[in-house]
């Protein structure tokens, strides 16, 4: 599996890795979201549950345990480095969809507060589920699309206070 050097690594926040760490490891596709991991010999059967690609984290289930993984690149890493993501709070705007898919849950209704990486709502997408969050703070002013929707990519999903 080829990877960035610089990228680091991070797993439910408690262990961190760099990408040159990680040594010779391949990764094969066994079927929608399945995958084997082969590394050191051993081969580990793990599942991507969800992907929040917008902040580069993803729900990995390995062995019955699931895991969270986000990936942080060299700009990640000079910002928390700096104490950049410390600063005042971003206003949000609309939600839109980042790409085609089917709204299978909403986890917001009008009204409500919601802070900086609050889960808005599940989006499956090329079948997988992804978990839309917040990227500031505002208030839900409505909801503009149904459980069970279908959406195009960019259309407003909430609107935004």
């Amino acid at each position: 599996m080829m990877m960035n050097n610089n990228l680091k690594i991070l797993v439910n926040d408690q262990w961190e890795w760099d990408a040159a760490s990680i040594g010779e490891a391949d990764l094969i596709p066994d079927g929608d979201n399945r995958f084997h991991l082969i590394r050191g010999g051993k081969t580990y059967h793990a599942e991507l549950l969800a992907a929040d690609l917008d902040n580069r984290s993803y729900t990995i289930r390995i062995g019955g345990e699931n895991f969270t993984v986000r990936l942080e690149n060299e700009l990640d890493q000079l910002i928390n480095q700096m104490g950049l993501k410390a600063g005042k709070a971003h206003v949000m705007k609309d939600v839109r969809a980042p790409m085609p898919g089917l709204v299978l849950q909403l986890l917001v209704n009008p009204g409500d507060k919601v802070a900086k990486d609050d889960p808005l709502l599940i989006l499956e997408a090329m079948k997988m589920e992804n978990v839309l969050k917040a990227t500031g703070e505002g208030t839900v002013k409505s909801l503009r699309v149904k459980k069970g929707a279908v959406v195009e990519k960019g259309a407003v999903l909430l609107e935004m206070e």
